[in-house]
C-alpha cells in the first residue's frame, strides 16, 4: 500500500473510533511501531485534532468536530453490500481471501439491528455453487489460479506483458498487450494483442506459469494498437431475430462474442450479429449447442452453412436418441 493512501485509511479508521492505541495502528495495517508514529503525525499535520492520553492503557482519542465525516450506511445499501458478497462468495474471484476482513470490517461499522438483518440473510438466501450445509464453506475449488492476482497487479502498472504459458506440455512466452480480463463458463481468460504476430489472441489463465511486464526498446501505442485491430475485424456472418423467451435465454448465458441489439423499448424484441470462425471446430461445436439452448424463438436471417448443416445433424441425433428411447 502506497503511503498516501495508507495514511487516508489511517484517517478513516481512526475517525469512526473514539479511541484508539498505537498497537492497534500497527496490527491493522500490518506497518512498523516507528511507521505508525510517523502516520499519525503526518495525520495530526493535516489538521485532525488527536489528543494523546498518557499511561499504562493511554492512547489517542479523536476530538468532535473532525475533518472527516463517519461512514453511514442506509439500510438498503447494507443489504446491497452483502447481497453482492454472498452472490460472489463462490465464483473464483481475485482477493477471494481479503472478503472475509473486509466483511468483518464493514460489519463494524453498522448498527446492531443491521447486523441482525445481515445474520438473517445468510441463513434464508443461497446462491449457485453455495454449499447449502455451510454457506460459509470456501472450497478449494472456488479459489482462483494464484496467477490470476499477480496479472491484475502487473496490469495496474502496465498493461504491456511478457507471459509464459505452458501450450500442449511446452512452455511459451508471449510478449502482448491485454486488451480484457474475463470469467466465462468458470475460467478466466486473457484476451491479448500479440506484439509480434500483430493479431488478437485468447490466453486461459489457467496454463500461465510467469507474467513479467514486457519493456521492448520500441513501444507499438495502443492507438496504433487498436488502428491494426480495427482493420482486422472479423465480418459478421450470423444475424438472429430474438423473441421474448429467446432473449430471456441469451441473458441466461451467451459466448463473449455475441452481442445483442433491442429493437423495440420494451425490449422484448432483439437483432443478434456476429461472428462464427467455421474453422474451429470446438467454437462452432459451442455455437451450435447455444443456439439448441436459446430454443425456438428465434428467427435466422444469416448463418453460415457449416454451423446449419451442423445443427441439422444434432437435431437428427436426438430425434433418433428419442426413438431408440421409446422403443
Amino acid at each position: 500500500m502506497k503511503k498516501v493512501e495508507r495514511i487516508n485509511t489511517i484517517m478513516r479508521y481512526i475517525n469512526n473510533r473514539s479511541q484508539f492505541t498505537i498497537s492497534e495502528i500497527m496490527r491493522e495495517f500490518q506497518i512498523s511501531r516507528s511507521t505508525a508514529i510517523r502516520d499519525i503525525r503526518e495525520i495530526e499535520a493535516l489538521g485532525m485534532p488527536l489528543v494523546a492520553e498518557v499511561g499504562r492503557d493511554g492512547g489517542y482519542f479523536v476530538m468532535h468536530n473532525t475533518l472527516l465525516p463517519g461512514v453511514r450506511f442506509t439500510d438498503n445499501e447494507v443489504k446491497a453490500l452483502f447481497i453482492a458478497f454472498m452472490a460472489t462468495r463462490n465464483a473464483q474471484l481475485p482477493y477471494l481471501k481479503s472478503r472475509q476482513s473486509l466483511a468483518e470490517k464493514l460489519l463494524g461499522l453498522i448498527s446492531t439491528n443491521q447486523q441482525d438483518d445481515l445474520v438473517l440473510l445468510n441463513q434464508i438466501l443461497l446462491f449457485e455453487g453455495t454449499n447449502p450445509h455451510n454457506p460459509d464453506l470456501l472450497e478449494l475449488s472456488d479459489l482462483p489460479h494464484p496467477m490470476l492476482e499477480k496479472l491484475i497487479q502487473n496490469l495496474l502498472t502496465d498493461s504491456y506483458l511478457r507471459i509464459t504459458i505452458e501450450e500442449a506440455r511446452e512452455m511459451k512466452s508471449y510478449p502482448i498487450y491485454l486488451l480484457h480480463l474475463y470469467h466465462q463458463k468458470g475460467v478466466w481468460l486473457m484476451e491479448g494483442f500479440d506484439l509480434q504476430e500483430e493479431r488478437k489472441r485468447l490466453f486461459p489463465v489457467d496454463g500461465l506459469t510467469d507474467i513479467t511486464l514486457y519493456q521492448p526498446k520500441k513501444r507499438v501505442s495502443r492507438k496504433k494498437i487498436m488502428e491494426t485491430l480495427s482493420k482486422q475485424e472479423e465480418e459478421i456472418n450470423l444475424v438472429l431475430d430474438l423473441g421474448p423467451k429467446a432473449i430471456a435465454q441469451y441473458k441466461k448465458y451467451h459466448p463473449l462474442k455475441a452481442s445483442v441489439s433491442y429493437t423495440n423499448p420494451y425490449q422484448t424484441t432483439a437483432i443478434l450479429k456476429t461472428f462464427i470462425p467455421v474453422d474451429k471446430p470446438e467454437e462452432l461445436a459451442e455455437f451450435t449447442d447455444w443456439l439448441l439452448f436459446l430454443g425456438e424463438d428465434i428467427k435466422v436471417r444469416e448463418a453460415p452453412k457449416e454451423l446449419l448443416d451442423r445443427l441439422e445433424d444434432r437435431l437428427n441425433t436426438l430425434k433418433e436418441q428419442l426413438r431408440e428411447s421409446s422403443l
